[in-house]
């Protein structure tokens, strides 16, 4: 038989189903549009913002000559932090650290580098609020959990309240990423009421479909007046993809970390509190695992 006379069972697949759409007279299924360009959450009915770019840039004059001086400011200082050593610190400090503080809460000013968020975005009912602790030395998270899905025939779950960090920009809001390629183990000293949360690390992505996966490692919190001193190993972190827990693992990139949060979706309503005093990282020796979970080969030899 001919190279031409050959016939391919993608071509017969498709005549076959050529031939069923014709005789049944429908067309094949589309796909949404809204999976395929992972765009902003719209809810269902209403419509969409057909606004041109220029509408969304506030033209303001004296905002613009702080915007300047903000970003030169930077600017002056990523260089002159770059001819020290990374990060500002001479090379064999940088080298030779141990531990390192990344937020700790002192005054309203640490908030600044946090978002709250709720299932009030999906049109839930949970409540979440962030303030100061006491004395002005910690951040109380707060809020009430209400796992009731909203009436509006597409969506099914609903109850969750969450806390991430702001991601870092350099100057001109370019993209900062936090190097943790020195440590090994996530540091935090919080008080909670015994609910388990959920920390989740965003890590910098090559392609747009990975935009949604994160890092996840459990926080159980046991209630109580007594703090908690939590040592977490980057290697017990899994990765996840909205929520589902992916087959093809691989390992947690410490020198692009993007955010930090936590999560609390246990579907237990009613009124919940998280206290957190720092978050920090530091190098345990006694502690080499690279990964705690099986590795998948991402170009398998074939034999």
């Amino acid at each position: 038989m001919s190279l031409h006379s050959r016939v391919h069972p993608w071509r017969v697949l498709n005549c076959i189903q050529q031939q069923i759409f014709q005789r049944h007279l429908i067309s094949p299924l589309s796909v949404p549009s809204r999976t395929i360009i992972h765009g902003p959450y719209r809810r269902p009915g209403m419509p969409r913002e057909n606004k041109p770019p220029w509408q969304y840039i506030n033209f303001n004059f004296s905002k613009g000559l702080e915007g300047i001086k903000k970003h030169f400011t930077l600017l002056k200082k990523e260089f002159f932090d770059n001819l020290v050593g990374p990060e500002g610190k001479p090379l064999i400090e940088h080298m030779k650290e141990q531990n390192q503080l990344i937020w700790e809460f002192r005054g309203p000013e640490s908030l600044e580098q946090w978002i709250v968020s709720s299932d009030v975005e999906i049109g839930g009912k949970s409540e979440a609020y962030l303030k100061v602790g006491r004395n002005n030395n910690t951040c109380l998270l707060y809020g009430t959990l209400r796992s009731t899905p909203p009436k509006d025939g597409e969506t099914r779950y609903s109850g969750y309240c969450s806390m991430r960090s702001k991601q870092p920009l350099a100057s001109f809001d370019r993209k900062k990423h936090y190097d943790w390629t020195n440590f090994n183990t996530l540091h935090l000293r919080v008080r909670g009421d015994g609910r388990p949360w959920l920390i989740n690390i965003a890590t910098e992505t090559f392609f747009s479909h990975q935009k949604d996966d994160l890092y996840n490692y459990f926080l159980y919190t046991r209630g109580g007046p007594y703090w908690q001193d939590i040592k977490i190993p980057f290697s017990k972190f899994f990765l996840s993809h909205r929520g589902r827990i992916q087959d093809n693992y691989h390992g947690l990139s410490l020198d692009k970390i993007n955010t930090l949060g936590f999560t609390l979706a246990d579907k237990a309503d009613g009124p919940f509190e998280l206290e957190i005093d720092y978050i920090g990282v530091f190098k345990d020796y006694a502690h080499t695992a690279v990964t705690d979970y099986e590795l998948h080969k991402r170009n398998p030899q074939v034999p």
